[in-house]
């Protein structure tokens, strides 16, 4: 007897699948044929949830990435916390989660050269959501004159082309003393974009420096 499955589930099956596959062989050289196969459903089922690769691809960014936001807007929004650390914490919230399996799957094949469409989709949903929640903290900031900064949104958005840059070792191999000195530049070079005063986030160096040893988009 055929069992049916709750549309989510079978979602979920695929989603999962691919995962496996895209770590495993890139997704360039994965086919719906392969994810099929490996779920053990029909050409039907699969185009019934999904109609191509690139939908099962925007999919499986769209439930790694919700997480990551989801944690993201979590420590923005926590005004328990003064503006300096909600701000660490939330870019700390944006790195993959390593401590669970798809989070380090997705880390390893995010990299490589037959995943370049999925690294880039993925940088794409985050450069468009990240620093509105980013720039909320800045007009806090702004509000406690912390910060001294004529346009919120756009620092953020420089801060987060920086850092995509430049700890980014597909584009620059650098080894664990420059990353640190990257890292201690880009605050630096922070607290004047937001007009804050001197060390106002070095001080959070040390924080930043000991978790950026986990990998992110």
């Amino acid at each position: 007897m055929r069992v049916i499955k709750d549309a989510d589930v079978r979602k979920n099956e695929i989603l999962d699948a691919a995962t496996i596959l895209f770590a495993e062989k890139g997704a360039d050289h994965t086919s719906v044929a392969d994810i099929m196969t490996a779920v053990g459903i029909a050409k039907g089922t699969l185009y019934h949830h999904f109609k191509s690769k690139e939908e099962i691809m925007d999919a499986l960014i769209e439930r790694q990435t919700s997480v990551l936001l989801k944690k993201a807007k979590m420590a923005a929004g926590d005004q328990s916390m003064p503006v300096n650390e909600r701000m660490l914490r939330t870019v700390l919230a944006l790195h993959m989660d390593t401590e669970q399996t798809e989070g380090r799957e997705m880390i390893r094949h995010l990299h490589e050269p037959q995943n370049a469409l999925m690294h880039e989709k993925t940088k794409r949903v985050i450069f468009r959501q990240v620093p509105a929640i980013m720039a909320g903290i800045v007009e806090d900031g702004i509000a406690q004159g912390i910060f001294d900064a004529p346009y919120p949104l756009e620092s953020m958005e420089m801060a987060l082309c920086y850092l995509d840059v430049m700890l980014d070792d597909n584009i620059l191999k650098l080894g664990k003393t420059q990353r640190s000195e990257k890292i201690r530049a880009f605050l630096c070079l922070l607290e004047r974009l937001l007009g804050a005063e001197s060390g106002e986030l070095t001080e959070l160096e040390a924080a930043f420096q000991a978790n950026e040893s986990k990998s992110s988009i």
